[in-house]
């Protein structure tokens, strides 16, 4: 395969379940898996490529919230469709008792499945719902990159192994340098990408006019400042892996549309001179469409599957920018 076909990849969440600030925040609606399966498929048109993006937790004191979506099985009949697992550390004592067991057994059980495995969800967010919270999560961090590269090794995989964070701010935020004094040799060898969540315009506002620039600027700040506090190179490519804007109240769907439209292109604009690998959209479908929290309507479809303008965004800008269209076949 040609390194252009691999330089962009798309995927997506394709659930409806997320956490909010509080905890859990359920669907008002189950996921249709015959819809949201015809939903990928028209997403991913003709790429060789596309990932679905998987949680699952760890925890050996209390038990684990399991995974999301349930029945992504379903969802992965088209050639090029794979994978993209996040494991969650989530033991509450910080106890490491398992985790690397747990890790290679993950790879191990879904084997072929994989396109990439993240280890550990925003360890530099400091969130009830988020790894960040947990004690010892920058050691779980490195032990479980280096356990998964090596099983992927041992099992002849051709799966990507990395970790995500969010934007932090200022020379206070003490995550990259904490993380530079664990990332060893075996570490930095194992570490196939970085990603990054950011969801501009979401929490703080932007100005429409502003925010191809704003982006640009988070994503230079993550490359050159965060990345080389914890010693991690410019070789390591980024990969967004969570991004989105919801609709609700004050929000609309137009809206939605032409900022995912503003936002993908400025990421896709620097993947070059970043070294910037994919984009992964959150989420394929709202919690509750007639919600007034932020965090009911990241969808591209509605709580009902009905498509909103968006979708049709997102399908174009894969089919544009995808490897298929920037490597041709490649081979």
């Amino acid at each position: 395969m040609s390194d252009a076909r691999r330089q962009f990849r798309f995927g997506i969440y394709p659930g409806a379940l997320l956490g909010d600030e509080q905890g859990i925040l359920h669907p008002v609606c189950s996921d249709d898996p015959r819809r949201v399966a015809e939903a990928l498929d028209d997403l991913q048109g003709t790429e060789p490529e596309f990932l679905v993006r998987v949680y699952r937790s760890f925890a050996s004191t209390v038990a684990a919230p399991g995974q999301t979506p349930e029945g992504w099985e379903a969802y992965l009949g088209r050639p090029g469709r794979k994978v993209d697992l996040v494991l969650q550390f989530r033991e509450p004592t910080g106890s490491r008792d398992g985790w690397e067991r747990y890790v290679r057994g993950q790879v191990r059980a879904l084997g072929a499945w994989l396109g990439s495995v993240q280890i550990c969800e925003e360890p530099n967010a400091d969130l009830p719902v988020l790894d960040g919270s947990i004690p010892g999560v920058r050691e779980a961090l490195v032990a479980g990159v280096v356990a998964a590269k090596e099983e992927v090794r041992a099992l002849g995989l051709s799966v990507e192994v990395g970790f995500n964070a969010v934007p932090s701010f200022g020379p206070a935020a003490p995550f990259w340098d904490a993380l530079g004094e664990l990332a060893d040799a075996r570490f930095l060898d194992a570490l196939d990408y970085v990603g990054l969540d950011f969801f501009p315009d979401v929490f703080t506002p932007v100005p429409a006019e502003r925010l191809a620039d704003a982006v640009a600027w988070v994503l230079h700040g993550f490359r050159r400042t965060d990345l080389p506090r914890a010693g991690i190179p410019a070789a390591v490519p980024i990969r967004i892996c969570e991004n989105g804007w919801p609709t609700g109240p004050g929000r609309s769907e137009e809206s939605q549309a032409r900022v995912l439209e503003t936002v993908i292109r400025a990421v896709a604009g620097q993947a070059a001179a970043l070294n910037l690998d994919g984009y992964t959209l959150f989420a394929l479908r709202d919690a509750d469409s007639r919600g007034d929290s932020l965090f009911h309507g990241f969808g591209l479809l509605r709580d009902d599957h009905t498509r909103k303008a968006a979708f049709e965004t997102y399908r174009r800008l894969i089919a544009e920018l995808g490897p298929a269209t920037r490597g041709g076949s490649g081979s």
